[in-house]
């Protein structure tokens, strides 16, 4: 099997066969990528029918959920994508803050149901996966595992969890509520940076026939379904701004570096704007900044490699965020004494005070991040920085209680709430901050080569391409040819969208 994930034409064609019976058999009806990236694209049939499902149905009419559109009750369509600009009084910088916010995607309430679509989609176009015989492995610290299991049982499939047994308790709650058999969610040793243990316990699954894996960190889908739905659902957001604002500029995209995914959709603003693309990591693990190791609790973002799929040629700053950080502003914005001392003291508005429920322990990294870029950018109130939610708190509620115990003696009074927000908001620094020259990437690009090429068997002719912007922007053909592949199965099963 192809790791890179980019055939464009069918490999298999008696596996591509048995997925047009099956999908015939099932109802599953495939969205286009343009869909998700517009949903006023699809079919007025579809969203006729989809009002009839819930948001968390394991109904395969929800993979026409699965972009940023969805409404605040996460069954409408909403005009612009969901999004919470954070004020000064939250930030404590004058630039606009902004995250889209992935808690309104359906089943998983996080974007990473995007990304594993973007995987297995264009896998069951060329006949590279049959739902009948394959069962799909997801490998992750949380959420793309959930998205995988998720997108494989509207596809008809079975779905394979494999995340460190240390993530949280919510995240393994879920998955029991999804997969097929208790086997199908494996544990592995560690926590959010143990990544290496998961690649080893995949490379042992993928001996037993019928096992494929979808690598995030390899699988160019996962970059290329963000490049366009990710990145034209930050353009709306901020064009719908401007058209209140018209002297607004876009600065920056921020993401944590992650799978590297997310920040695709900084290559699209970046054309479109000229903004910076901008990838946050623990601090706890500075492997983008300092070829660093370690142990962190930013659950979501993995590390301690380089993706594949990160372009990191493309990439303007790098900045770390520590976990302590995330972890006690995740109790501070979670607990009534804290929401008090930012409504009282810091007069943070009763809207943006609700949309604290969207944020889990990657969104607020990504919001302090995006705080850390625009005082080290000088940004003014002019300037916008555009980063995602990449979840929201209910996933954490157990974590919350830890930290709340290990950190704060089991209870959190308003002295502790401010010195917390002072700390780690007020007190964000531009440390641990650094703006990459072309040395930089070069070496951040070439400590990739230990993973992919001597570890995972990625060729050197293949990893050496990614190092030019002309091999990126070929990259984004695949996404029409895969459209019409989707379009020809779906004429080929007959489902139709009535």
């Amino acid at each position: 099997m192809p790791i890179l994930g980019l055939e464009d034409h069918i490999v298999d064609l008696d596996a591509y066969r048995r997925t047009v019976r099956r999908f015939k058999e099932l109802g599953v009806l495939l969205p286009t990528f343009a869909e998700l990236a517009e949903p006023t694209r699809i079919p007025k049939a579809v969203l006729d029918r989809l009002e009839a499902v819930g948001a968390d149905d394991p109904d395969p009419l929800n993979l026409f959920r699965a972009h940023w559109y969805n409404g605040a009750d996460r069954t409408s369509l909403a005009e612009v994508p969901g999004h919470l600009v954070v004020p000064e009084e939250l930030s404590g910088v004058e630039a606009r803050i902004v995250l889209l916010l992935g808690d309104r995607f359906p089943m998983i309430r996080s974007h990473k149901v995007l990304a594993t679509y973007g995987c297995l989609a264009p896998r069951i176009v060329t006949g590279q996966f049959d739902p009948s015989l394959h069962k799909a492995v997801w490998p992750s610290t949380g959420n793309y595992c959930r998205g995988g299991v998720a997108v494989s049982r509207l596809m008809g499939c079975r779905g394979v969890a494999v995340l460190p047994a240390g993530m949280s308790r919510e995240r393994f709650q879920w998955l029991e509520r999804w997969v097929a058999d208790p086997g199908d969610v494996v544990r592995t040793p560690g926590r959010e940076s143990n990544v290496k243990e998961i690649y080893d316990r995949c490379a042992e699954l993928s001996l037993e026939p019928g096992n494929v894996i979808f690598n995030q960190f390899s699988e160019f889908g996962n970059h290329l379904v963000h490049y366009l739905s990710t990145g034209s659902a930050a353009q709306a957001v901020f064009e719908a701004m401007r058209r209140r604002e018209p002297s607004l500029r876009l600065r920056a995209f921020v993401s944590a570096s992650g799978s590297a995914g997310t920040l695709g959709a900084g290559d699209h603003l970046k054309e479109t704007y000229g903004s910076l693309i901008v990838a946050a990591e623990a601090l706890e693990c500075p492997t983008l900044l300092r070829n660093g190791f370690g142990e962190h609790n930013i659950q979501g973002i993995g590390d301690k490699h380089v993706p594949l799929i990160h372009n990191v040629h493309n990439t303007d700053i790098v900045t770390a965020v520590s976990d302590r950080a995330t972890d006690q502003l995740a109790v501070l914005f979670g607990s009534e004494t804290g929401r008090q001392y930012l409504s009282r003291r810091r007069k943070v508005p009763p809207e943006v005070l609700e949309g604290l429920d969207h944020l889990g322990l990657s969104s607020i990294c990504n919001l302090l991040a995006a705080v850390k870029t625009a005082k080290h950018l000088r940004l003014g109130p002019d300037d916008v920085v555009v980063s995602v939610a990449t979840d929201g708190a209910e996933m954490y509620e157990s974590e919350r209680a830890r930290v709340l115990e290990r950190d704060f003696g089991g209870e959190l009074d308003e002295l502790a709430a401010a010195e917390a927000f002072g700390r780690h908001v007020l007190g964000a620094s531009c440390d641990d901050l650094l703006e990459t020259t072309r040395e930089d990437r070069a070496r951040i690009f070439n400590l990739g080569y230990y993973t992919w090429v001597e570890q995972q068997g990625v060729t050197v002719e293949d990893f050496e391409a990614r190092r030019e912007q002309s091999w990126w922007r070929a990259l984004r053909s695949r996404i029409a040819r895969w459209d019409e592949m989707i379009i020809e199965l779906n004429e080929r099963t007959g489902v139709s969208a009535g």
